[in-house]
């Protein structure tokens, strides 16, 4: 039986109401439901698979980039062994998060510390797995995608692109810059996903940021002493852009200039005004609309950049059933599965 994109997406069809396999594909997802070391609001394990579960519902004709589905989009299975390490680690997270961190009353609690150095072992194992799947797929000439879970997921990703290709820049859509260091004693902490990415990855050419909006003293005399090497447009520079009247073509312009020729996206879904993502873990004021957010993603695409892959995390489905975040989540990918296409010129 031929495909219809047109027609109504069966319950047993693939992302997207596809019938692509993953040998088929161009565009392999790989979902990770892990988020061991999330300190405020849950839920993003559960992420994937209420994306997978919206994707049905999107058409599959985009107005600004055509057909991506043509090229062929598959999701691989949820991992079970990716579940099971998520509650192992996530049971040996939970003391030192409700502790604040591994340090208690002033000094370090030893078993608080015997816990979160648990936390990174499952994260280093999570890393791996996460690495050895992107590596696979971009030596097969494939656009890999990943589909998280929390930001830390996207560590091995991120190290997989790098030495594929070196001096790659990352552009980075975020509410927090996730520049802290080991925060609350987890080495691959949620909050320290670009920390890891920029002291482990020396072949990381440029960390490009956008719409941060949280960020510590910390983070924010990292950004200035990175010689450039970090470019951060903060949430309160893009909005007081807009009320002085700065066309947004500009402002994307500008934030996709610093980028080199070949970018990574990753996406943090709270970069988007939580008014389309209430449940994310750690929702913050103000931030991009849809329409803004996939206006850079565009303007990198079509500036001449090669964007080799892409993560969305810390999609979290709502309570009794709410499936607004994942409906957001599964639009946004299916944008950054287009715009990729178009920037490496498959589709016009």
């Amino acid at each position: 039986m031929s495909f219809d994109p047109n027609a109504a997406a069966a319950a047993t069809s693939g992302v997207f109401g596809l019938p692509h396999t993953s040998e088929e594909a161009r565009v392999i997802l790989v979902p990770v439901p892990f988020e061991a070391t999330t300190s405020y609001g849950g839920g993003t394990a559960g992420g994937p698979e209420a994306i997978r579960a919206a994707s049905r519902q999107v058409d599959l004709f985009d107005v600004e980039t055509g057909r991506p589905y043509e090229s062929g989009i598959a999701m691989l299975a949820d991992p079970a062994n990716v579940q099971t390490w998520n509650r192992q680690a996530r049971a040996a997270a939970r003391p030192v998060i409700e502790a604040g961190g591994v340090v208690s009353e002033g000094a370090s609690d030893a078993n608080l510390v015997s816990a979160a150095a648990a936390v990174n072992e499952w994260s280093a194992r999570l890393n791996g797995w996460v690495h050895e799947q992107t590596a696979g797929i971009l030596a097969a000439q494939k656009i890999p995608g990943i589909v998280g879970g929390d930001h830390a997921v996207s560590f091995g990703a991120f190290q997989a692109a790098v030495e594929a290709h070196p001096g790659i820049g990352i552009l980075h859509f975020d509410a927090h810059a996730d520049l802290r260091c080991a925060y609350e004693g987890f080495t691959f902490s949620h909050a320290s996903i670009m920390d890891n990415a920029m002291s482990r990855l020396p072949a990381l050419g440029k960390l490009v940021q956008v719409g941060i909006r949280d960020c510590c003293e910390e983070e924010h005399a990292r950004i200035a002493q990175s010689a450039g090497r970090i470019v951060t447009h903060f949430d309160a520079d893009l909005q007081r852009a807009k009320f002085d009247g700065v066309r947004f073509s500009e402002v994307a312009a500008r934030i996709v200039a610093a980028l080199p020729k070949k970018v990574w996206i990753s996406f943090d879904i709270d970069g988007l005004d939580p008014a389309l993502c209430p449940h994310t873990g750690t929702p913050v004021p103000s931030g991009l609309s849809f329409a803004e957010a996939c206006a850079v993603i565009r303007v990198c695409a079509q500036s001449g950049r090669r964007i080799v892959g892409f993560d969305l995390t810390e999609v979290a489905p709502g309570p009794d059933g709410d499936e607004w975040d994942a409906n957001v989540g599964a639009r946004l990918l299916y944008k950054l599965i287009g715009w990729t296409l178009v920037s490496q010129r498959v589709l016009a």
